[in-house]
């Protein structure tokens, strides 16, 4: 049997559960990206690079653009 990851290991574990509570997704956790996922996580990406998170002193944390000159959300 080969080497399963702690996920498979915990729905493996939980199967009594899942009998009672209904099925989960079983499908496997280690397959190729679809070209739309990839799509869609580069434009993801591509957008958070625009921002930059800022942490206040009581530890709550904002977003503002990157570029300087724009004071829209600040």
């Amino acid at each position: 049997m080969p080497k399963m990851n702690p996920a498979q290991r915990l729905m493996r574990l939980t199967g009594r559960l899942r009998y009672i509570l209904g099925p989960a997704s079983s499908s496997p956790l280690d397959h190729e990206m679809t070209p739309e996922n990839k799509a869609l996580l580069a434009s993801q990406q591509a957008a958070s690079v625009q921002f930059v998170t800022v942490t206040r002193a009581d530890g709550s944390t904002y977003l503002v653009p990157r570029d300087p000159n724009d004071q829209s959300l600040r």
